[in-house]
């Protein structure tokens, strides 16, 4: 008798676990959802298909200080890099059976969007970071490089060949601004030699690598090679950790994004599933532990594990640990994200169920208006940890 009342009570417990787990993959996947249909709801703009407002309440008219040179003013629609924040987003939600017929349709959309950045007045065909349609402007090659990532995502959930050909036009562009000033690498934007950034040329190390992974075509592989040992080379510091730049000078500028970190740390493991070479598996373990620690908050007054530089930029650090994750199995440095945005959704939302900039809490930040890739990533952080499944 008491054999059988322990043997309950074990499948008791063990059943609660199960509903927990089952339980927080549904509130993730939940949150994923309601985000990214809030703010279909709420950016979109109307007049232009699968075009967003870069901020939301969108009436102030606000300056933006992501472009080379002067700051710009907030426009009609948004930036083409916070419109791919909404590509990425829908790329991952796709992924669930129950949400495929729903996200086909706002890819399709969001296909039709990205396609108004298109620049086909200059020659490589390029996309610019407005929408060619509207005005004339800038190619900066990370924006094209996350186009052309956001294509080849796009590839592998619909197996639609436009996608692969799009995607090449994208790299033949990116690979257009590489010189071998520097040893190599490419430029932050077209027609300015001023610096090679880690963000252009991390991503389009990415770039590169998924298009091998879509195509099996040694040209790109050739090319992520050529991009991450630039990289690898001109860029990581002693400790693993990427500069943000070199000016032309040689000179490194030693600010840290997590951004730039997680791209190579999501290459180094790309490369090591291409290659089977240890040295790219061992630089992607000894990368994630020393970002996990450099990243990480010092002040312990905050309540987040990481010190926020952009929630985007700890998306794109998080997509290199959930690679990781995959050949090691190690939920640590996941959790931490997960804790991080956990924290956020409950104390960092606005009237509206949007989330800070930074995920502060307090109340400046909360009444101002929301930055389009600011609330975007969120939809795609929760849709990937949903997917990951892991058990806590």
């Amino acid at each position: 008798m008491m054999k059988y009342l322990f043997f309950l009570i074990c499948i008791s417990f063990c059943l609660r676990g199960y509903g927990q787990e089952l339980n927080q993959n549904t509130i993730y996947k939940s949150r994923a959802d309601a985000m990214f249909e809030k703010i279909w709801q709420h950016y979109r703009v109307k007049k232009y298909p699968g075009l967003f407002t870069e901020h939301y309440p969108s009436e102030q008219k606000i300056t933006l200080d992501y472009f080379q040179g002067a700051n710009v003013n907030e426009k009609t629609v948004s930036f083409l890099w916070p419109f791919s924040g909404m590509y990425s987003a829908a790329n991952v939600l796709v992924r669930f059976p129950e949400l495929k017929q729903k996200y086909s349709k706002y890819l399709d959309t969001l296909s039709i969007g990205v396609w108004s950045y298109r620049d086909t007045t200059r020659s490589p065909v390029g996309y610019q970071a407005f929408p060619a349609m509207l005005e004339k402007s800038d190619r900066y090659y990370d924006d094209n490089a996350l186009v052309c990532i956001d294509y080849l995502e796009a590839y592998l959930n619909t197996k639609d060949q436009k996608y692969i050909l799009k995607a090449k036009e994208v790299f033949d562009f990116i690979i257009s601004g590489w010189d071998e000033q520097l040893g190599g690498g490419v430029y932050w934007l077209e027609g300015h030699k001023d610096q090679k950034p880690a963000c252009s040329n991390g991503m389009s190390t990415l770039a590169a690598l998924k298009l091998y992974q879509c195509t099996n075509d040694t040209f790109y592989l050739d090319w992520g090679k050529k991009f991450y040992n630039w990289m690898f080379i001109t860029l990581r510091n002693p400790d693993g950790i990427y500069y943000n730049d070199v000016k032309m000078n040689g000179i490194r500028n030693k600010v840290y994004y997590t951004y730039n970190t997680g791209s190579m740390l999501e290459s180094s493991v790309l490369l090591y599933g291409f290659t089977k070479e240890p040295k790219y598996l061992n630089e992607a373990e000894t990368v994630a532990k020393k970002a996990h620690r450099f990243f990480a908050n010092k002040n312990k007054t905050q309540t987040s594990y990481y010190n926020i530089d952009l929630p985007w930029f700890v998306t794109v650090l998080f997509r290199g640990y959930e690679a990781l994750y995959h050949l090691n199995g190690n939920p640590t440095y996941i959790n931490a994200v997960a804790s991080d945005l956990d924290k956020a959704w409950q104390n960092s939302s606005d009237k509206y169920g949007f989330l800070t900039a930074k995920w502060a809490r307090d109340k400046v930040s909360k009444a101002k208006p929301k930055w389009l890739l600011d609330e975007a990533c969120v939809a795609e952080l929760y849709g990937r940890l949903s997917l990951l499944n892991i058990k806590k």
